[in-house]
């Protein structure tokens, strides 16, 4: 049996919006008919908790499960899941340092990592890539890329995109608006397909980001 794919979402710091997207690509996926698990690696369970939100009648689209410990730990908790589903989702930890994050980048098949647009993200960001190179001559294997996410349109943003180019990891062809859809969504437990019509444009957005990343798995 194939061994499932496995995506991370890396941040170093936290209001990245790593967690959302995490929510909105693992649902985004099971609604294009992927088997997909959503896997939180971050003590502060909040993708735990917004799956736990949603209604009995209506649960999320995606199964999750709470993944801790060494890269062999997980390897092993993931096992079984594995024979259920196609993908992972894995939301780590806020921290490129936290243990869980390390163990994620020595799993994954792809890094993904948000991106918001400002100078002290494109900073941070600057140490994530630095890290998934490194990691990279370990494991060729290894992909990474950059999601551009609660992006507003200022002139500072429009720089600050202009600026990802200049990394070495590429940048995804899609990225997500800082639309209250997307804060919503987890209000009420499910992802912004959950919220009809209303959510349209935000809908839009992460149909572009499954595909996108499907592009890049080489789904």
């Amino acid at each position: 049996m194939t061994a499932p794919t496995l995506i991370a979402l890396i941040s170093q710091k936290g209001g990245s919006g790593k967690t959302t997207v995490a929510m909105q690509l693992a649902a985004g996926l099971a609604l294009a008919g992927h088997r997909v698990a959503l896997a939180d690696l971050d003590p502060q369970e909040s993708a735990s908790r917004w799956a736990e939100s949603a209604p009995p009648e209506d649960p999320f689209a995606a199964e999750v499960v709470r993944l801790r410990g060494s890269a062999a730990a997980m390897a092993k908790a993931l096992r079984p899941v594995g024979n259920r589903v196609d993908i992972v989702v894995m939301d780590c930890p806020p921290s490129i340092e936290h243990p869980h994050t390390m163990s994620a980048l020595d799993l994954c098949h792809l890094a993904l990592v948000p991106v918001v647009p400002s100078p002290t993200d494109l900073w941070a960001t600057r140490g994530i890539e630095r890290l998934i190179l490194d990691r990279r001559q370990h494991r060729p294997e290894l992909r990474g890329a950059l999601l551009p996410n609660r992006v507003m349109r200022t002139a500072l943003a429009g720089d600050v995109l202009d600026v990802l180019q200049d990394f070495q990891l590429p940048v995804l062809d899609a990225a997500l608006a800082q639309r209250s859809a997307y804060a919503l969504s987890a209000v009420r437990g499910t992802s912004v397909f959950g919220l009809g019509r209303s959510a349209a444009a935000a809908q839009e957005e992460v149909s572009q980001l499954v595909a996108a990343v499907l592009r890049l798995i080489g789904d």
